[in-house]
């Protein structure tokens, strides 16, 4: 398979699937970036890899799948996905989405340093939406030496996400106990001082503001240690619909491309 004119490798890092696009130089040390997609477009590895290719950077750049899609979608495919987010999204998708991505990110890690040839150079890591928050959780658990991160239309705080979903497809969620506790956990602007590396935080401005909001507050909270990048005219989405598969960059996507790029091009050289 080749996305704009890269190719790419395809395959499976402890039980985790992923694509992967090739440094600049694929004979000279690499540095490695590792993310997550959308569960909106682009809402798959192939997808975001094409979204985010970040091309002329010298790293690997590898798109990692989330759990409960694509290859790993529950028995039942996407109506049993849908089913569960209309129970209890909180506790049936979020939590467990990312606290799995996470928590099997240490292992992938170390499959990908074994697997991709270079690949033994600084690390970045970088997610989008539900993505954002296994990024987010993966810098908070500071579980591997991560030198930068970045994030586009990033859900710094669960809670207020949850309410925008209310909005959007008139339902009402109904909160717990336990459900709180989870939204409290993934309020990155309360743990902003638990973030491992230097953040860029990506966000559009036609998104909603459940995501606009507590962006500002993130980055405000980050100082020195973040920058925040507003693209204008976008919403929360940067790939068309579907957004499963590979497709053309959006324009949308190629400013979020080059606000990735800048970011991590001096960020993760040697």
């Amino acid at each position: 398979m080749r996305i704009a004119e890269l190719e790419v490798v395809e395959g499976v890092a402890a039980g985790v699937p992923f694509v992967a696009l090739p440094p600049a130089d694929p004979a000279a040390p690499a540095a490695l970036l590792a993310g997550w997609h959308l569960m909106e477009p682009p809402a798959s590895e192939r997808a975001m890899a094409a979204a985010l290719p970040m091309a002329g950077l010298q790293a690997w750049r590898v798109y990692l799948g989330l759990p409960l899609t694509g290859a790993r979608l529950p028995e039942g495919g996407p109506g049993e996905l849908f089913r569960l987010a209309g129970e209890d999204a909180v506790l049936n998708v979020f939590e467990p989405v990312t606290d799995r991505a996470a928590g099997e990110f240490p292992a992938a890690l170390a499959a990908l340093r074994d697997r991709l040839p270079g690949a033994d150079g600084p690390l970045g890591v970088f997610g989008g939406s539900a993505g954002s928050l296994v990024a987010l959780e993966v810098l908070a658990r500071d579980d591997a030496d991560i030198a930068a991160g970045a994030v586009v239309s990033p859900v710094a705080q669960l809670a207020p996400v949850i309410g925008r979903n209310e909005r959007v497809y008139d339902v009402t969620y109904p909160w717990s106990e336990r459900s709180r506790a989870v939204a409290a956990h993934h309020d990155y602007v309360s743990r902003a001082g638990e973030l491992s590396a230097p953040l860029l935080i990506v966000a559009g401005s036609a998104d909603d503001i459940a995501v606009r909001e507590p962006a500002a507050a993130l980055w405000k909270r980050l100082g020195d240690r973040a920058e925040l990048v507003t693209i204008e005219g976008m919403g929360h989405e940067f790939a068309e619909a579907p957004g499963l598969d590979a497709a053309p960059q959006t324009a949308d996507a190629a400013r979020v491309d080059a606000a990735f790029s800048a970011w991590f091009g001096p960020r993760l050289r040697r």
